[in-house]
């Protein structure tokens, strides 16, 4: 079977390459899906696609009507994909259901101490070989409060973490986790999460339930001298009520990962004509905020599990199984 692959970064393709060897032909594009890219499917029964590509209802009747008959996204989310008119197209839809929770874990906490410690700051000085030392003060982490929201896979790699530097842990889920709790996790409500915490790092799923977790009034309930930390999803955060206490001088630091308007922006070159996004480029001011485009889950390890249950998945969809990481089944059920 001809698999084409969107999005595919200079690193991703020779892994992506090596995996799919003998057993299914793939080309590797480093374009995004997109109305106007979805034409270059034409023929090829399985796409492979990534979070920033759009999976909305034009581009799935376009794939569909060039013959496409799988999508298999390499991520965990897939808030990017309309399931319903994929299933009403017969086309099967896949994702990579988990993959190493620690590369997002650790980048999260990358993040967190980056800005309570002022690194970026720190190097660009030292760089100009400016040594002093004002506006580098930080904080202790421990013994201070780490609250986790979403203590799944990732939310409890990061909890082990904040448990090692000696942090008191306060959690909120939908359900407790016993991993958690045997770490000393007390589970309360958001807001009180949010009143508490020192650190507050994000490890939910994108949801409409969840769209904009931290919004205008939750922001406001949060510490002033607060370090918060998305490494999920940027439509967990209503960024503009972000942006709006950034600019009352509220919270020590800001690190973030993902952005809610990314796609078209993250993972392209924009150096040489710039970005229009007002709201990003305003964030970009703040010297307390650190902004990385999408990279918490790129490590060696992850990509190379993203890559290996992705090409599971076209195998299972090949050979008529429906595997375990199925969003939408084939239209006959098998796969």
């Amino acid at each position: 079977m001809e698999v084409l692959a969107f999005g595919v970064q200079a690193d991703e393709k020779p892994l992506i390459e090596r995996a799919f060897a003998g057993r299914h032909g793939v080309r590797c594009l480093d374009v995004f899906l997109t109305e106007d890219t979805a034409p270059i499917a034409a023929g090829r029964e399985a796409v492979v696609t990534s979070v920033n590509c759009d999976l909305g209802a034009r581009v799935l009747r376009t794939l569909a009507a060039g013959g496409t008959r799988m999508v298999a996204q390499r991520s965990t989310g897939f808030n990017n994909i309309d399931l319903d008119v994929a299933r009403e197209l017969g086309l099967t839809v896949a994702r990579v259901s988990s993959y190493s929770p620690y590369s997002v874990a650790e980048f999260a906490w990358t993040l967190a101490m980056a800005v309570n410690r002022r690194v970026v700051r720190a190097a660009n000085r030292t760089r100009d070989f400016d040594f002093r030392l004002h506006g580098l003060l930080g904080r202790d982490l421990h013994g201070r409060t780490a609250g986790v929201l979403g203590t799944g896979r990732i939310g409890t790699a990061f909890t082990r973490i904040a448990h090692g530097f000696g942090m008191n842990l306060l959690g909120w889920d939908v359900q407790q986790n016993p991993a958690c709790l045997d770490l000393g996790m007390k589970y309360v409500d958001k807001d009180e999460l949010l009143a508490a915490s020192d650190l507050v790092s994000l490890h939910v799923p994108l949801l409409p339930a969840t769209h904009h977790l931290l919004d205008a009034a939750a922001l406001k309930a949060m510490k002033d001298d607060a370090v918060l930390v998305n490494s999920s999803r940027g439509g967990l955060v209503d960024t503009d009520a972000l942006v709006v206490e950034l600019r009352a001088g509220r919270f020590t630091g800001v690190g973030l990962d993902v952005y809610e308007a990314e796609a078209g922006l993250f993972f392209l070159d924009k150096s040489l004509e710039g970005v229009g996004d007002d709201t990003l480029a305003r964030l970009m001011t703040f010297p307390n905020v650190l902004v990385t485009s999408h990279q918490a889950y790129y490590t060696v390890d992850a990509v190379s599990e993203i890559v290996a249950t992705t090409v599971r998945n076209v195998d299972d969809y090949a050979e008529g199984r429906r595997g375990e990481n199925v969003l939408v089944p084939s239209a006959d059920g098998t796969a």
